[in-house]
């Protein structure tokens, strides 16, 4: 008979959902050996059968009545998981081939008696992942540290407090480690405890289950009557103000970061200023001025000489006709005419 036909079948008989499946023993605790089944957990109720071809189960179990499911010794890789189911008329006991496996069938049958039915399950599906909440509420005595950094922490403050709570080496799993007073001094512990898709199990002898972080560190702080404190890092303050340092002068000059601009070898001389003269003055040649030129020196004197000359002839012909009008004496005619001709 094929597996589809089998699970048809099994489907009919039983008219629940499938959950989830796979190989398994059972004992009631008063029995010595353990039977290899195949379980199926269809709605509360877990079917047994010889193997996985039997199409009707051989018992089953009415997990609604389901008062407690406890770890039977901590968890170990490569071990087999014992679990104890108290019921309400007996205790049976399931055994898984090891640690994943038991965490799978605890997590689906935990699932289903808390009426927290999966939205889509399917009789192949493969187990839930772990939870995959990305902000969980994280106690305030949490710390990223290892198992020697936290009783380190322990160790020199112990005025902080006696719990603390970090990763484990385990993936997605956590521990606790704390510094518990006795008569015989103080003394370290550390205990693990596991993510689960239900919740939080804290491993010890008879395992137990939380809903968070926090239940937690509120468990351990009930079972010891809160005598043990969360570890809140002191965060001391300053008492002191001190002064700044003078800020250190450069004492040297910042080289330039362009290049320099090349200058012309020969130095160009400014003309000077002009000044004012006075009409009539002559231009007084300079040796030391390179731009007065003698040749337009000499034009424009030899210019200003003839208009004297022509104006001192213009006044020596007036006199001489004023002179002949008059008649005058025949020395002083001499005397004018021959101061024409200096």
């Amino acid at each position: 008979m094929s597996n589809r036909v089998v699970h048809k079948r099994r489907a009919t008989i039983t008219d629940l959902p499938l959950y989830y499946s796979g190989h398994l023993r059972k004992k009631l605790t008063k029995e010595k050996d353990f039977k290899k089944y195949y379980g199926e957990l269809r709605g509360a109720t877990l079917f047994l059968y010889k193997d996985d071809n039997q199409d009707t189960y051989t018992e089953k179990l009415h997990l609604g009545q389901l008062k407690s499911m406890q770890l039977h010794s901590p968890y170990q890789k490569k071990t087999p998981t014992i679990f104890t189911l108290t019921l309400q008329t007996e205790e049976v006991q399931l055994q898984m081939d090891n640690s994943d496996t038991g965490e799978e069938w605890r997590g689906y049958i935990l699932t289903v008696v808390k009426k927290e039915i999966p939205t889509s399950a399917s009789p192949s599906s493969t187990p839930p992942k772990d939870k995959t909440d990305n902000s969980p509420e994280i106690p305030a005595c949490f710390f990223h540290v290892s198992r020697k950094e936290a009783e380190q922490m322990l160790k020199v403050n112990p005025e902080c407090g006696s719990v603390i709570l970090r990763p484990s080496t385990l993936a997605n799993n956590y521990a606790l480690t704390l510094r518990q007073q006795t008569s015989s001094g103080p003394i370290l512990k550390n205990f693990r405890v596991t993510s689960t898709n239900v919740g939080f199990v804290i491993e010890l002898d008879t395992a137990v289950t939380v809903s968070s972080l926090n239940e937690v560190l509120n468990y351990f702080l009930e079972k010891t009557e809160c005598r043990l404190h969360p570890f809140m890092a002191s965060q001391p303050y300053d008492t002191r103000i001190n002064m700044s340092p003078v800020p250190n002068v450069l004492t040297t000059v910042p080289k330039a970061q362009v290049a320099p601009m090349l200058r012309s070898e020969t130095k160009e001389k400014l003309p000077l200023p002009p000044t004012n003269q006075d009409d009539g003055d002559y231009v007084m040649p300079d040796d030391h001025d390179p731009k007065l030129k003698p040749v337009q020196m000499d034009r424009e004197l030899e210019a200003v000489l003839k208009l004297r000359r022509e104006s001192l002839y213009t006044e020596t012909e007036e006199v001489n006709t004023n002179q002949s009008s008059e008649k005058p004496p025949s020395a002083a005619v001499q005397w004018i005419g021959n101061s024409s001709t200096i």
